[in-house]
């Protein structure tokens, strides 16, 4: 194999960015190069290191045993190329490299939890930083920091992962709701009984399925999503009744599209933690951003006890 140079660089970024898209179709997009172009890189790369490093054909895009051993080192050594910047950068008193964020959906409504403002004031004083930012479920994201993945992820974490730092950020406000045309959206809040609960369609989160139906006291569920948006839209219906945090719902009872179904009865708070791995605790980039976004959920809390915007 040939000594690789800095334009090898540039070649193994397009090539691990073909592997994570699975493919020429999505890289190209991702990218932003013709097929022609990626061909070419990837085959440039390919004379260089001395062997293919993926089969192309009717079965679509496959590596080869090579390919799969230079995606892991390449792996490590763009972890290490970031180690590098971030150390380097540390003693000038600036923040370089990449920062890899994982959160939950349906949090950008929320003041104490919504990462736009977090990132905004954050990138007033790391403009050498790229933030990569991935939406997904506790569970994956909690394998993605596990793994390597992601560098920091915020969600109702289970807190169990070994050598995983948990910081807690926020309880988040839930209800139980109906949409308009369901049967308990007119009913008196007296008349709505554990039964009439009961008996209503339930739509679930896939990933707190029994945390829902035990909430509830409901018998099963008759749906199920993954994202809150997708949840919204079941409740929407009419014909099912769920969970959603109470930000999410709130614009949506405002317009009369939406209800709380016996609030005392069936609220509960889901406690958000932003976790990184422990063996990232001397990492300037990944101590700053956790410290914002303590910051910021501590500053939108003290604000809202004052009775001011948050």
């Amino acid at each position: 194999m040939r000594r690789l140079d800095n334009i090898d660089i540039r070649l193994l970024r397009v090539f691990a960015t073909l592997v994570e898209a699975g493919g020429f179709g999505d890289a190209q997009i991702a990218l932003n190069l013709s097929q022609p172009t990626l061909s070419t890189h990837l085959a440039a790369l390919e004379r260089k290191l001395g062997a293919p490093l993926c089969i192309r054909g009717r079965r679509g895009f496959q590596l080869t045993p090579f390919g799969e051993a230079t995606y892991l080192a390449t792996q490590k050594l763009f972890a290490d190329i970031s180690s590098f910047e971030e150390r380097v950068s540390q003693y000038n008193g600036q923040l370089v490299g990449r920062l890899r964020v994982g959160i939950v959906d349906g949090v950008v409504t929320n003041p104490y939890l919504g990462l736009q403002h977090v990132i905004g004031r954050f990138m007033e004083n790391a403009e050498n930083v790229f933030i990569d930012l991935e939406l997904g479920t506790p569970h994956l994201l909690e394998q993605a920091i596990a793994d390597g993945r992601r560098d920091v992820v915020i969600g109702p974490m289970s807190q169990k992962v070994p050598g995983v730092t948990y910081v807690a950020i926020h309880r988040e406000p839930h209800g139980l709701y109906c949409g308009k045309g369901h049967s308990l959206f007119e009913m008196p809040s007296a008349a709505i009984t554990r039964e009439a609960i009961g008996k209503s369609l339930f739509s679930v989160r896939g990933y707190r399925h029994l945390d829902d139906l035990y909430r509830a006291d409901h018998p099963r569920a008759t749906g199920q999503v993954v994202q809150m948006e997708a949840q919204v839209m079941m409740i929407l219906s009419g014909r099912f009744i769920g969970f959603l945090p109470r930000h999410v719902a709130e614009d949506w009872v405002r317009q009369g599209l939406m209800r709380e179904l016996k609030p005392q009865a069936y609220q509960f708070q889901s406690s958000h933690f932003a976790a990184y791995r422990k063996s990232d605790d001397d990492r300037p980039i990944v101590r700053s951003f956790v410290r914002f976004l303590s910051r910021h959920a501590a500053q939108s809390r003290k604000s809202a006890s004052a009775g001011k915007p948050v």
